[in-house]
């Protein structure tokens, strides 16, 4: 049974907990949207807003790393710059350190973009809690701070083959074979990585 896109109404019955994750998923998808929506009458994307913003607070950065720090995939950022180079916003300078890798810099061009995606931001925050009292909005956030906390401070998730609790009751054979397929993914997807990073660092070092 799936709840994506479901009404308040219908996850309503359920405990806090279980509705938490719906809810969570829910409010990003519509906030996600809304601002989207605000973006596109400005002829923005998403990704090119959370570039600009990233790039704004980590000027010089590598293009590897802007990657990172707007969690694209490498490949999707690089055709993103290139394109918003072309407009003007930005500009790639080597490295004083390493002439063979170029960093981003913004341009005078990209200020005026910066100042209306933070109205876009504003915007769409205020009609995010339209109604909801001021005292209401900070704790959400303060709230929503120290659940991420929490989680950045977990350890990890024990792993196959420890010993069963109240909701393991698959066999010792069964779990084997879901570690085999995790730990084959893991390497393929380090693999796939490793190879979109050297044609990254390909492309800054102006190789074809």
């Amino acid at each position: 049974m799936s709840y994506d896109h479901e009404t308040p109404g219908a996850i309503a019955h359920l405990k806090e907990s279980r509705r938490f994750g719906f809810l969570l998923k829910d409010v990003t998808r519509l906030y996600v949207q809304r601002f989207e929506q605000h973006a596109a009458a400005l002829g923005l994307t998403l990704a090119q807003c959370k570039a600009l913003l990233r790039l704004a607070d980590h000027e010089g950065v590598s293009q590897v790393r802007l990657a990172e720090l707007t969690d694209l995939e490498p490949m999707t950022l690089l055709r993103l710059l290139d394109r918003m180079e072309a407009e003007g916003w930005l500009e790639r300078r080597s490295d004083p350190r390493d002439r063979r890798v170029r960093c981003l810099y913004l341009t005078a061009k990209a200020k005026p973009l910066l100042e209306d995606i933070g109205r876009l931001i504003d915007l769409t925050w205020d009609e995010a809690f339209a109604g909801v009292p001021k005292r209401h909005r900070n704790l959400l956030v303060e709230s929503l701070d120290a659940v991420r906390s929490n989680f950045i401070a977990l350890g990890a998730v024990p792993a196959p083959g420890m010993p069963r609790g109240p909701l393991t009751g698959r066999s010792d054979a069964a779990r084997r074979g879901s570690r085999r397929r995790v730990e084959r993914g893991a390497r393929t997807e380090t693999r796939e990585r490793t190879q979109t990073r050297g044609r990254i660092d390909d492309h800054e070092r102006g190789h074809p």
